[in-house]
């Protein structure tokens, strides 16, 4: 039986830098997102590049039965996911009341429920198997609420809080799950659709290689939440010392995502 990895929001940024990745090391990837012409364009190069089997399934996660049908696929083609990589996810920048009701309905769609619907749907697999892994790319935002990026930050609590309880029930099933928590990521796409000024962010932008390392480093080792970089574990282990407001406080600064009120 061939496996294969199953990759969300490949299409650019975090997901397509993973998918190179993965292709490198010799996984077979089924790549999933909305565009069909960035998809195919990646699914050649990683094919010609790496010798491995990719399948595409475009698919918009914002829907509701978006989850199942990218089950039903595999099922229907008979592939066997060993490695599910929640990794599509969006932001929007500005006062909370100021966004748009459908905005809201559509992180929550993506940020959350297709990570919950995606891994309640493949875990039975896996667990039949004793075989699996679940990676799931959080945010440091996830560890704190931040100001002008509230809705952001309450999605991403809910991955980073998921991770961990499955980490739980899953000891001794022979299915590892972790999640990838970075800090700001170098990709001017996430920032032009969030309508976030990426100019005012005042605390290092990293390369997605640093995502790479830090997965790379999860499926290497046994922690429920990895940080990739130094900075990032600093800012997480300094909040058992200050104050909440003053977290808070320091999370919106840093991020620069709120607007002014007139």
């Amino acid at each position: 039986m061939s496996f294969y990895t199953l990759l969300t929001g490949a299409s650019t940024g975090i997901g397509k830098a993973l998918a190179t990745d993965f292709a490198r090391r010799g996984s077979n990837l089924i790549l999933v997102a909305r565009s069909r012409e960035k998809l195919e364009a990646l699914a050649g190069e990683l094919t010609r590049s790496h010798g491995v089997d990719v399948r595409l399934f475009c698919q918009d996660l914002e829907q509701k039965e978006a989850a199942s049908k990218v089950f039903g696929y595999c099922q229907e083609q008979g592939l066997a996911i060993d490695c599910l990589v929640n990794c599509a996810g969006f932001s929007v920048a500005g006062c909370f009341e100021r966004m748009a009701e459908e905005d809201i309905v559509r992180m929550v769609m993506v940020n959350m429920v297709a990570v919950a619907s995606l891994t309640h749907l493949f875990l039975p697999p896996m667990l039949v198997r004793r075989r699996g892994t679940v990676i799931n790319i959080a945010s440091l935002a996830g560890f704190q609420g931040v100001p002008g990026m509230a809705h952001y930050s309450g999605t991403k609590a809910y991955v980073v809080g998921l991770t961990e309880a499955l980490s739980g029930e899953l000891r001794d099933t022979g299915i590892r799950i972790f999640a990838v928590c970075p800090g700001f990521i170098d990709n001017d796409l996430f920032y032009s659709r969030a309508g976030h000024q990426k100019s005012r962010i005042v605390v290092p932008v990293s390369s997605v290689d640093v995502v790479v390392r830090a997965v790379r480093r999860g499926l290497r080792g046994r922690g429920i939440l990895v940080l990739p970089t130094l900075f990032d574990r600093l800012m997480v282990f300094s909040q058992r010392f200050v104050p909440r407001k003053m977290v808070i406080g320091m999370a919106g600064f840093f991020a620069g995502a709120m607007e002014k009120r007139e």
